[in-house]
């Protein structure tokens, strides 16, 4: 079955150009892993992270909050992380709405990643993002206020892991790395295909004393216009 799936990529090609008007020829997240990993995703993670949009166009996908999990360090970092800009989940209700916009951004060098997550009251929480094809593992996650974080990519159980691999503070031209207790933690983001449509996108924030601070599931699907 394995070796099988290491040969879809040419056959797909073929086969999705009847079914999508979006070309399969974005292979900047393909290049940052092994065949044998690309070859064990399923058919439709090669289609989500290979769509390359125009610059400044945008793919919208919808869903809502299946599983979370906050302890009081985590809630307390979360609150604290508000100061720039607010990168960490501040909503923490099962059923809860969310939105992911994903923009190719020129600018930036990647793409700009704006998660909209509704609240039982007040406004939603809005968290930006830039993933950028640079760094030291040819991949970053830049949150604003000069604060990135290095990640790796890795297949596990046929779905996609985005792991910490070191955070940094920008300034100007000089890329400075932070020492590890000024960092929340190793940050593991999954992605795993639902079929139908459908995709699992989890994160783990787990601290090496403090242990999982945040963990939040929520279940996408795209929007279609």
């Amino acid at each position: 079955m394995a070796s099988n799936r290491i040969l879809k990529p040419q056959a797909s090609l073929q086969a999705s150009r009847a079914s999508s008007t979006t070309l399969l020829d974005d292979h900047r997240f393909r290049a940052l892993l092994s065949d044998q990993d690309w070859g064990r995703l399923p058919l439709a993670v090669w289609r989500r992270f290979s769509k390359r949009l125009a610059d400044g166009a945008t793919v919208v996908y919808v869903g809502e909050i299946d599983e979370v999990d906050v302890s009081r360090a985590g809630w307390w970092l979360a609150q604290t992380a508000r100061a720039i800009g607010g990168p960490l989940p501040l909503v923490y209700e099962r059923g809860a709405p969310m939105i992911v916009a994903v923009t190719e951004d020129a600018a930036c060098g990647g793409q700009t990643w704006t998660r909209i997550c509704s609240r039982a009251s007040g406004f939603a929480q809005v968290i930006h993002s830039c993933k950028r094809f640079e760094g030291p593992t040819g991949l970053e996650e830049y949150v604003g206020y000069g604060i990135g974080m290095a990640l790796v990519i890795s297949v596990v159980d046929e779905a996609m892991c985005f792991s910490s691999a070191g955070y940094s503070f920008q300034l100007g031209p000089l890329r400075l790395p932070l020492p590890q207790w000024l960092t929340p933690g190793d940050l593991i983001v999954t992605h795993r295909d639902l079929g139908e449509g459908r995709f699992r996108f989890t994160l783990d924030l787990v601290h090496p004393r403090f242990g999982r601070l945040i963990r939040q599931s929520a279940v996408f699907r795209e929007a279609v216009s």
